[in-house]
């Protein structure tokens, strides 16, 4: 990604991309909409009630395995293979770590987050079953996502997206055979899930190891190095902090829409379902975006980081306005995909509510796309900043403007905290864009 027009290298890595989220998205709306049309609002409910911790887990799982990645491809735009090894073996065995670690103690912890959540009586019990498997397969969710972004920070945006849409196929198919036929309830659609992403982690990894020669290690490669895991540590862990600490702000108010009752909970869920769907182009954008900024940023060509830049705003302003027109023309007909016909009452409620969330797009278009810039730039720390103004916009819908104001509020929780990161996000670009500029100036001065 360091030659050529940055608008068809942005555009011809992030589709594929695209195409991937969409699909890990699709088999996700398919749990909810099995769930919805087959064990009703309650066990909707039940799912939806854990969306945010699971976010807060998983979020934190993806957020270090795509900080790992960074000095993967810095290394590859910078053309030192040595490096890179290291970077991966040592990326290999902190994964390992974390995957261990983080399965035992959230395991063990789940049930009393979602007590202190005030989770509703009624769906407490089917959203523990859920989660707990969930969590159970986190050591899964490193596989894939650890080599998913290894593979993409090489370059290749399309193979994941392949093996991707095959856990999806067989997603769905585990669904109606876990929840239909065995009649498993909400433990078999998480079932459902943790077994194919288990199966896209590993063809992930036997592509990888087939496939790209440039990181066959030897012995000594593989030897963890305190040096290379302090590195990946300094890039991955504010970057899976800032998937947390955005998360909080999801507990709390999720814990708000829970005090709502659970009707509030399955309208949330549908709604967020539909809003995560769509929201997919911009998660493509940001990960496409700390991609390129690695390599550009490795190969010491800041000039082309301005010129992607502008290239991406562009087309994430773009489908801002795609999205609010499906919004607006189709939404309360994908809402009946999660909803039955009847509830008119919660049917309202979705539509309004993801109606709210797609006027503000573009704000959500800039925090990915910046963000994830500046994460590949070599700067993640600065990243767990605009994760803290989101958690703390949340947050005050949560403690404040939801009580006061009931359902309403919760409408505009997501765009506050979405406009609360970009005034933090632009200025922290334009610092870090001068210090690199500081950084490269002097290194090239003393080369020559």
């Amino acid at each position: 990604m360091t030659k050529g027009s940055p608008m068809k290298l942005i555009l011809g890595f992030s589709v594929p991309l695209l195409f991937g989220l969409l699909f890990q998205q699709f088999y996700s709306m398919v749990d909810t909409i099995i769930v919805g049309q087959y064990l009703g609002v309650e066990a909707l409910a039940a799912v939806g009630a854990t969306g945010s911790v699971n976010f807060l887990i998983i979020g934190f799982c993806m957020g270090v395995c795509n900080g790992f990645a960074i000095p993967i491809a810095q290394e590859f735009g910078a053309g030192n293979e040595k490096n890179l090894r290291k970077f991966v073996a040592n990326g290999v065995w902190l994964s390992v770590a974390f995957a261990v670690v983080l399965t035992i103690v959230v395991a063990l912890l789940c049930r009393p987050i979602l007590q202190l959540m005030q989770t509703p009586d009624n769906i407490i019990d089917g959203s523990y079953q859920y989660i707990i498997i969930i969590f159970l397969g986190i050591p899964v969710t490193y596989l894939y996502n650890m080599t998913a972004a290894i593979i993409r920070s090489l370059g290749d945006s399309k193979t994941p997206v392949i093996f991707l849409t095959m856990a999806a196929i067989l997603n769905i198919i585990l669904d109606l055979v876990c929840i239909i036929i065995f009649g498993w309830g909400v433990a078999g659609a998480a079932i459902a899930t943790v077994v194919s992403q288990a199966v896209a982690g590993v063809c992930c990894l036997f592509f990888m190891k087939r496939k790209f020669h440039i990181i066959q290690m030897d012995k000594e490669e593989w030897k963890p190095d305190g040096n290379f895991m302090g590195k990946l540590c300094n890039m991955g862990i504010p970057m899976g902090l800032q998937y947390s600490i955005t998360a909080i702000g999801s507990v709390i108010l999720q814990s708000a829409v829970n005090g709502i009752g659970s009707n509030a909970v399955a309208t949330v869920t549908a709604g967020g379902k539909l809003s995560m769907f769509l929201m997919c182009p911009f998660d493509a954008m940001g990960s496409t975006m700390a991609t390129y900024g690695g390599q550009n940023v490795g190969a010491g060509k800041l000039e082309r980081i301005g010129k992607g830049l502008k290239s991406c705003v562009i087309l994430g302003a773009a489908y801002s306005v795609i999205a609010l027109g499906i919004v607006l023309l189709f939404g309360k007909y994908l809402l009946l995909l999660f909803i039955d016909s009847s509830e008119i009452v919660i049917l309202a409620d979705a539509q309004w509510y993801i109606t709210m969330n797609v006027c503000f797009y573009f704000a959500l278009a800039l925090v990915n796309i910046v963000r994830f810039l500046i994460q590949g730039m070599g700067f993640s720390r600065l990243a767990v900043f605009a994760g803290m103004f989101e958690m703390l916009a949340r947050g005050l819908a949560g403690f404040v403007l939801v009580p006061c104001f009931g359902f309403t509020a919760v409408g505009f929780a997501n765009p506050l905290a979405w406009i609360f990161a970009d005034i933090f996000l632009i200025p922290a670009y334009i610092h870090v864009r001068k210090k690199l500029e500081k950084i490269i100036g002097q290194s090239q001065l003393q080369e020559a």
